[in-house]
């Protein structure tokens, strides 16, 4: 049974910092492609940032650009997200999903995790 655990959300005042963790379980984690996803309220959901299987592409969204890193540790079976100088328009739930290297589409999502950006 494959399980994301996402943590490390919270609430933060404008201008600071998060990491988000998510744990992989029940997947070949070193073949999967690892993705951020936030979904704000009355908003679509908006892919954040991605990691392929081999740690050697990423993509970052505009609106997070310079100011997000995502990374994968491998051993661990996680993946983070590393959000710095954070805007109330971050607010959102953030979601971690995994995609087989040979997949087209995200088919394992975790359950997410609040992030409230204050102004």
């Amino acid at each position: 049974q494959v399980q994301l655990v996402e943590s490390g959300g919270g609430l933060v005042q404008a201008g600071g910092s998060l990491r988000l963790s998510c744990a992989a379980s029940g997947l070949a984690f070193s073949i999967y492609s690892m993705g951020w996803f936030r979904q704000a309220p009355g908003k679509e959901r908006e892919r954040v940032a991605t990691v392929s299987w081999s740690d050697d592409n990423t993509y970052y969204a505009d609106s997070v650009k310079g100011r997000f890193t995502i990374s994968r540790d491998n051993a661990k079976n996680t993946v983070y997200l590393q959000m710095n100088t954070l805007k109330p328009e971050d607010t959102a739930v953030y979601y971690c999903a995994a995609r087989r290297s040979t997949a087209t589409m995200y088919n394992f999502w975790g359950q997410g995790t609040q992030v409230t950006v204050s102004s």
